[in-house]
């Protein structure tokens, strides 16, 4: 009778834990505890201090996005997913889209400059990014905000930028930053050189409007974040932090997110949810258990049973990480006309 007892009790339990996480209740008790176990965090500024005020509060944070093109692509995935699992745990994010800095353009991980787009192909792209975000953000009763950095950074005087913030930055730490190293056999431009300063800007001007004590991004925005986060420092004695998720990357390394008619886009137009489905069905096996864990909401008991499948029986576990990513950008209905069509 006890045994049958315990058994029913650990049933229900799973039943009900299964529930929550999708209703978006965090089954741990720190959502920093969330992000390591499912093998997001790369960096921290000072990880015991950000859990003592993820207990403590409900923490404004940020993460960027350059609107380099009129869609998101996988490599932005995680970072949405990320600010997902920080949303779920009460936390409130701000989507940062680039309407300053894309002016301008991340040199991070560049050989060579990127393309100088129009005001007016900006402005269409960060509108694209909006919508797009909208997924999987939820900005209802304030729970997230939508800002563009142009509103402050295109009003700045250069003058008074450099009178402000200049004497904070030095040369030589810039220099030596690993966003910048890439560039040196074709030379780094003074405009891209520029990048670091403006979203170290962003970080301060965030803080000062909406109380953001966090900055989040992939794992090669490491410089830049800690720049903003010294910037803060300075300028407005506070205590703010950055954390880095890891990069899409596979089993040897290479970005993840490529297919031979080039980036794994989220918007339908761009790539279908058919070849979408098809990209994440044909995964490395080696590569199955870790975008379960990344780009998934499922429970991790469940994400390590998947990810122990070996053989033939691993084909089950990307059908169901495909079925799940798809399903995550593209909806259900779209999800499921992919897995009857394959």
């Amino acid at each position: 009778m006890l045994q049958r007892l315990n058994q029913a009790e650990v049933s229900q339990k799973a039943e009900t834990d299964q529930k929550s996480y999708l209703k978006g209740e965090s089954l741990l008790a720190n959502v920093f505890d969330t992000l390591k176990e499912r093998g997001f965090v790369a960096q921290c500024t000072n990880e015991e201090e950000l859990r003592e005020l993820f207990d403590k509060e409900q923490v404004t944070f940020y993460i960027g996005f350059d609107p380099t093109a009129d869609s998101l692509h996988a490599g932005h995935f995680i970072a949405l997913m990320a600010m997902a699992h920080m949303q779920r745990a009460g936390h409130r994010p701000i989507c940062l889209v680039g309407g300053g800095t894309g002016t301008v353009g991340d040199p991070t991980g560049r050989t060579d400059m990127r393309k100088v787009l129009t005001d007016e192909d900006i402005e269409h792209n960060c509108e694209c990014f909006k919508k797009q975000i909208s997924h999987f953000i939820d900005f209802s009763d304030g729970k997230a905000i939508m800002a563009n950095n142009g509103d402050w950074l295109r009003k700045l005087n250069y003058i008074d930028l450099l009178r402000e913030v200049g004497a904070d930055f030095t040369v030589n730490r810039m220099l030596a930053a690993e966003c910048y190293k890439q560039r040196w056999e074709k030379g780094l431009t003074f405009l891209e050189f520029n990048y670091m300063v403006m979203q170290a800007y962003d970080f301060l001007e965030l803080n000062r409007r909406y109380g953001c004590k966090l900055e989040m991004g992939g794992d090669d925005q490491w410089s830049n974040i800690l720049a903003g986060v010294e910037l803060n420092r300075r300028k407005n004695n506070t205590a703010v932090y950055g954390l880095t998720n890891k990069l899409l990357t596979k089993s040897d390394g290479k970005k993840m997110g490529k297919t031979a008619g080039g980036a794994l886009w989220l918007d339908a137009e761009k790539t279908s949810p058919y070849e979408f489905y098809q990209y994440w069905r044909n995964i490395d096996d080696a590569d199955v258990e870790k975008c379960l864990s990344l780009l998934t909401f499922l429970p991790m008991d469940e994400v390590h049973r998947l990810g122990a499948m070996q053989d033939s029986q691993i084909n089950e576990a990307k059908t169901v990480l495909a079925y799940e990513v798809t399903r995550i950008v593209h909806g259900e209905e779209g999800c499921c006309q992919c897995a009857q069509v394959s």
